[in-house]
């Protein structure tokens, strides 16, 4: 095995039109999304086969760091997500191993870049043992991590469109069992939703489970009957099938409802800086703006253009002269992709 280098890559997502509804106290959700690059690259190589340590050494290269993790140690430590797949999968015994992640997404850019990183993660380790799982396994294993094994609070959906790729319509008939079925109208229709595709970054992340814990105690006794989460299952059909009709105005406005709703929920999930970035999205004639996740006071948001290039990136311009930050915005087809080649 020595010499050995498994490579996974995974998408993030967007336009998680429903997002709230994947969630445990919404008991049965539906749920539309976009997986996209950027991606989450791991790499996971065999140094040493025949050495008598268990150690994994550990680069989180966004944050420049490399240390040693010990996979029979509980969590949490450095990157708790990276060491808690390290602990629940079987890994060799007596080999020396070095695993490598990066993403090209900023961290708390409300993409499901933590998720992307847990299933491209638990895709290469079970590379390394005998049998492989399902894209659907590993998503399934990657969001008990999140929820059984650090306690967060996540929804389902972010796992399942990594995992997966493509335009997803998630139906989650009881948390957190849930199925994919991929959107898929003609490749003109998915071009021309590129195209238009506007991804802008606040500059600052968020933490998710923060925001989870302020809209659970505004729901009450009785959260999968509030108003607002019916309506958030409603607009993710509606995503889906203004998708596949090619009727962007409808999908934009699509988008604008569900945005509103978040502000529903809870006046902080819109923060300021995305009032404004939707503010001038406006001016230039956008369809329709999706803050992306959970909301609050930091990670992006996808504004759906009207189709005007030359609008789009006047647009552009002058939210980077505003301060934001544009993500390049490529839609992946393909989810989880596993592959290994010996060192030359």
């Amino acid at each position: 095995m020595k010499g050995l280098t498994i490579h996974a890559v995974a998408p993030t997502r967007i336009c998680d039109v429903g997002g709230w509804t994947d969630t445990w106290f919404s008991e049965t959700g539906r749920i539309f999304n976009i997986a996209i690059s950027p991606l989450v690259e791991v790499q996971v190589r065999v140094l040493d086969s025949a050495c008598d340590t268990s150690d994994v050494m550990v680069r989180a290269e966004n944050y420049q760091e490399r240390y040693r993790v010990d996979p029979a140690l509980q969590p949490p430590g450095k990157h708790p997500l990276i060491e808690a797949a390290l602990s629940e999968i079987q890994l060799p015994q007596n080999c020396q191993l070095e695993v490598n992640i990066f993403s090209s997404a900023p961290p708390g850019a409300s993409m499901g870049t933590s998720a992307a990183v847990s299933v491209a993660l638990i895709g290469a380790l079970d590379a390394l043992t005998e049998g492989r799982l399902l894209p659907a396994d590993v998503a399934a294993w990657a969001h008990r991590l999140e929820t059984e094994k650090l306690g967060l609070e996540c929804g389902v959906q972010d796992q399942i469109a990594s995992a997966m790729g493509g335009v997803n319509l998630i139906e989650m008939p009881a948390y957190p069992n849930a199925v994919s079925q991929r959107v898929l109208p003609d490749p003109q229709t998915l071009w021309e939703l590129e195209q238009r595709l506007l991804l802008i970054y606040i500059g600052k992340p968020h933490q998710s489970s923060e925001i989870h814990r302020r809209v659970i105690a505004d729901l009450g006794e009785k959260p999968a009957e509030d108003r607002r989460l019916v309506e958030l299952r409603q607009l993710a059909g509606q995503a889906a099938d203004a998708l596949m009709e090619g009727d962007f105005k409808a999908l934009g406005d699509v988008f604008n409802k569900n945005t509103a709703i978040q502000r529903a929920l809870h006046p902080d999930l819109v923060c300021p800086d995305f009032e404004e970035i939707i503010r001038v999205s406006g001016d230039y004639h956008a369809l329709g703006c999706k803050v992306n996740g959970a909301g609050g006071d930091g990670g992006s948001v996808a504004i759906l253009c009207s189709g005007d290039l030359y609008e789009k990136r006047k647009m552009e311009k002058q939210l980077l002269e505003a301060g934001y930050q544009s993500l390049p915005v490529l839609l992946a087809s393909e989810g989880l992709r596993v592959w290994s080649a010996e060192s030359s």
